[in-house]
């Protein structure tokens, strides 16, 4: 059975969905069926508000620094269940919430979507994966083509002036020295965290 909520590298995870518009030549579940405590991450069925509140009350929340929405699929495909579940974390446990994504959700919701985030999202981990809007093409066959690459580098700009703490990051042993010291570079100039993963 899928796990919607699993411990891994001490965080607190939620598994809202498999779904993804990109297919990354690095993607872990091209590798493993799970990560950290949970067997699988593919899911049966996506799961509700409500399944994902009775989840959580089998772990002890209060023993986690903050609640990463991040699974076995881009977790803003789910945006306003995503939110609504953490508008309920934060009220009820008090605990910080992030988001680890590709940064595509505007593609997605065919909207600005950074808005939506402010004053209940934390933190937010965006994937850039490459200097170029070509490059990332090549590694993360986003099914929105070539636009991609502009709307994830337009998220990060917007997301800036709504969530406390914006980082970037990239698949260091997916991608050249020279693309990597590229993306440190953008980083430095939006003013957010980099890391290497």
């Amino acid at each position: 059975m899928a796990s919607i909520l699993y411990d891994y590298c001490g965080g607190l995870y939620i598994n809202l969905t498999n779904r993804c518009p990109n297919r990354c030549e690095f993607c872990i579940r091209n590798f493993v069926d799970g990560l950290g405590d949970a067997d699988s991450l593919f899911l049966d069925k996506e799961p509700t508000v409500s399944e994902v509140k009775e989840g959580l009350l089998d772990w002890d929340v209060n023993s986690y620094d903050e609640i990463v929405f991040c699974g076995y699929g881009e977790p803003t495909e789910r945006l306003d269940v995503l939110l609504e579940i953490a508008k309920h974390v934060k009220e009820k446990y008090g605990k910080p919430v992030r988001i680890n994504t590709n940064g595509l959700s505007d593609l997605i919701h065919e909207r600005e979507t950074a808005p939506m985030l402010e004053g209940i999202i934390d933190s937010v981990s965006i994937s850039l994966n490459e200097a170029d809007a070509q490059k990332y093409m090549d590694l993360c066959h986003p099914r929105f083509g070539m636009k991609s690459y502009n709307a994830i580098l337009k998220f990060i700009d917007d997301v800036r002036n709504y969530v406390p703490n914006v980082a970037v990051s990239v698949v260091c042993h997916s991608i050249s020295t020279e693309s990597i010291e590229k993306c440190r570079q953008m980083a430095k100039e939006w003013g957010v965290t980099f890391k290497e993963r």
